[in-house]
Parts: C-alpha cells; sequence; structure tokens
C-alpha cells in the first residue's frame, strides 16, 4: 500500500518534505480489529508537533495521520461491532489502559497509557489501517467522507473545549486563532448558543474576513483588544503571546481554555510579561485541554449530525501531504484540510 511515513524528527523550517511516500505492506487485523480502506484523513497541526519533536513519536518511523474516514474491508475474529463495508471514524484516541481510576470515571484522555493514532501507532496518511473496534465510531451518513474527517479531531476537541469553557447562552465567548477547530466551534456555538456573541482574533486577513462570513460578531488581530470584555476564550494558537492577550480580555471570573497538545518556543518569553493584577487577578481561571475521550468524539459527531455542522474543506492528494502541512506552518488556513486517498 502507499503511505507518507515520518523517518526522522525535523523542522518545517529546515525541511519543507518531513514525509516521504513509500510503498509499505498491508497490515493484517488482529482478533478484535477492523481493517480500513482509507478515503479520507485530516491534516492537523498535530502532525506538526509530532514532526517537529514536541510530541515525538515514540518509534520511527510512523504513518501520521488521526482523522480518519475508511471503510471496513476485513475483521478480526473478535469483532462484532461492525461489518465489512461499514463507513467508519478513526480519533487521536487510540487506546487506553481501560481500568484506572481515570478511566473508570470518564477520563480515559488523561490515562498513563493513552496512545494517539498516528504517534504512538500508524495512522490515516496511507490507503489502508487497522483499528481496535472499540475506537472506532460510525459516520453520520449526512457527511462526505471528507466533510467527516475533521470532525473526528477539530470537531471532537473543539467540543471538549467548548464544554471546559463553561460558556452560556448570551456570554461573549472569544476564540484566538481560526483554524480547523475554531470554525466548527464557532458553527457549534451559534447553534447552541444563539445569543452568545463570538470575538475572532486572528493573525491573517483572510482568516477574519472567514470568520465574518460564518457570523462571527466581531474579528481582529491578536494584538487587538475587542470592543467587549469576554466571559470565556478558547485558544487554538501553536503561541505564548496570544495567551497572555487573552487574559487580559478577560472578565472578572472568566476563564481561558488553551486547546494545544504543545506549545512552540519561538515566545515563550512573552511569559515575563504577565502582571498578576492585570491578567490574572479576579479570579481568571486557565484551563488546558488534553486529549479527548471516546465519548467527546460520540457525543459531537451526533450534535454535527443534527445541526448539521459541515466544515469547510480544503482537499489534497495523500502525495501532497507535505504541502498542506506546510501550508497549515504558514497559516495558509481556510477551515480545516484533508488528504483525499480513495
Amino acid at each position: 500500500m502507499k503511505a507518507m511515513v515520518l523517518n526522522r524528527l525535523t523542522t518545517i523550517a529546515e525541511n519543507k518534505e518531513p514525509l516521504v511516500h513509500v510503498d509499505m505492506p498491508e497490515p493484517v487485523p488482529e482478533d478484535n480489529e477492523l481493517l480500513l480502506k482509507v478515503s479520507a484523513c485530516g491534516v492537523c497541526h498535530t502532525e506538526l508537533d509530532e514532526i517537529e519533536g514536541r510530541t515525538p513519536p515514540p518509534k520511527l518511523p510512523v504513518v501520521p495521520g488521526h482523522q480518519i474516514v475508511g471503510r471496513v474491508t476485513a475483521c478480526g475474529n473478535r469483532v462484532t461491532k461492525f461489518s465489512m463495508g461499514d463507513r467508519v471514524g478513526v480519533a487521536w484516541i487510540h487506546s487506553t489502559c481501560g481500568c484506572c481510576y481515570l478511566c473508570t470515571s470518564g477520563a480515559e484522555n488523561l490515562c498513563a497509557a493513552f496512545k494517539a493514532t498516528g504517534r504512538d501507532a500508524h495512522g490515516g496518511y496511507a490507503e489502508f489501517m487497522t483499528v481496535d473496534e472499540n475506537f472506532a465510531y460510525f459516520i453520520p451518513e449526512v457527511f462526505t467522507d471528507t466533510q467527516a474527517a475533521p470532525l473526528l479531531c477539530a470537531g471532537a476537541i473543539g467540543y471538549r473545549s467548548m464544554q471546559l469553557s463553561g460558556i452560556r447562552d448570551e456570554q461573549n465567548l472569544g476564540l484566538t486563532g481560526f483554524g480547523a477547530s475554531a470554525h466548527l466551534v464557532l458553527k457549534m456555538i451559534r447553534h447552541k448558543y444563539p445569543d452568545t456573541k463570538i470575538f475572532v482574533f486572528a493573525r491573517s486577513k483572510q482568516e477574519r474576513e472567514f470568520a465574518r462570513q460564518l457570523g462571527a460578531a466581531w474579528a481582529g488581530d491578536t494584538a487587538v483588544q475587542p470592543p467587549e470584555m469576554l466571559d470565556a476564550i478558547i485558544d487554538t494558537t501553536p503561541a505564548w503571546k496570544p495567551i497572555v492577550r487573552a487574559l487580559k480580555c478577560l472578565k472578572p471570573g472568566g476563564r481561558l481554555v488553551i486547546n494545544a497538545i504543545r506549545k512552540e518556543e519561538s515566545d515563550k518569553k512573552a511569559l515575563l510579561t504577565l502582571d498578576y493584577a492585570e491578567h490574572l487577578w479576579q479570579e481568571k481561571e486557565i484551563k488546558s485541554v488534553a486529549n479527548v475521550t471516546r465519548a467527546d468524539v460520540s457525543e459531537f459527531l451526533a450534535l454535527a449530525a443534527d445541526i448539521p455542522i459541515k466544515p469547510e474543506v480544503q482537499e489534497f492528494k495523500l502525495q501532497d501531504a507535505n504541502r498542506a502541512l506546510v501550508e497549515l506552518k504558514q497559516r495558509k488556513i481556510r477551515g480545516a484540510k484533508v488528504l483525499k486517498i480513495s
């Protein structure tokens, strides 16, 4: 089978083609696994974090990709939930221990044995892949394959971020950064909380215009103070400066939710400008988002189908994955980037 493989850690600045297009043996499913013929796989900033070593794969080479839609072409002997031909999705959560206090209390995303698709196990930048049936999801019929792919990470992690923000109707919500996840959160908020105003912070003029088109009450540069103070802000940027600026925009008691698996080091000194009285006092809160649970994915897919939320998608061929990643690094973003594989 054809696949895009990461053989060594690097940076996009020094290597615009970090993934190699190769032939690999088609995987064989274990007893509880499905073999999927991959049709689409979303391109996520987390792949950049893997490639550049901020959350490095424990073993190389590895096939990246964790927003996967495919069809079942073979089933292991113990599979009971899916059948040949079923259209299923695969998300970031590949496996957990299933028995620790976190797993048994609904917080499997925090399990010490958490393994991620496309980092700890081969992912969806390939024509075929395997997945444990307990970590696969039926895809609602309302979505095409390329529309469904971003929902499995950008959508699910956006849903978890929204829940953690504690936002309620008629409150003000900020979105810092406006890529795949944030544009889905905007659509979700407009459905669930129609009287909530959404304020978008983005560096790119095109991203700001896109936010306005989707219904943002205001869109401005990340360095600009919005016209109103905010009850909650969800940050999806890889940088630190927006964190400091966001805290300044919160109302007393407001909450900043950081939706990022890692932050880059280039502007970390911005944290030294934090002023306790201006940025943190009056019971402001900072909360991070760590991974997703299977419940997050299932609940969001149902919500997205009900609304329905259909992401804006830019399609790329499998062999063009490097180009998609470079554009993502350069913040050339409108909606979500997706590899259309078959």
